[in-house]
């Protein structure tokens, strides 16, 4: 079994992916990956570690979520609904915000990805900028 089978303080990580969670706004959708690249490795852990395990870890923290968490608004990096118990109540719960899906079960992130949190917010509270912002946005970080 992998030594990073789960995030070295699950508490921890968890609140930070919630705390990112709660800023994707109503009719837009992040993807766990999105939301773990926005959160530095834990501890002394390795970048090329955290990269292969952030976003499970971030689904983990995301079946835990408390009830304040927009959890429908984190999908796969396909654009889907992960297959799981509640995945039709995910997607009845993002159409009534407005996000749309096509006949292959996909959303658009062109139209409705989250582009992230202000990047003032993100240096506010210890996380990472996006990964799409430009080197522009980033040297104003």
């Amino acid at each position: 079994m992998s030594p990073f089978a789960s995030p070295p303080d699950t508490f921890i990580f968890n609140n930070q992916v919630w705390e990112i969670v709660r800023q994707v706004p109503p009719g837009k959708v992040s993807t766990y990956g999105q939301i773990a690249k926005m959160i530095p490795p834990p501890g002394d852990m390795p970048q090329r570690s955290y990269d292969a395990f952030g976003a499970r870890w971030v689904g983990g923290a995301m079946a835990a979520c408390p009830e304040d968490v927009p959890w429908q608004r984190v999908i796969n990096s396909q654009g889907r609904v992960s297959p799981r118990p509640g995945a039709e109540n995910q997607r009845r719960l993002l159409e009534e915000e407005g996000v749309e899906f096509n006949e292959s079960a996909r959303v658009d992130f062109e139209r409705f990805g989250w582009n992230g949190p202000d990047p003032a917010w993100c240096r506010d509270h210890g996380y990472l900028l996006p990964p799409h912002l430009s080197k522009e946005q980033a040297r104003l970080f």
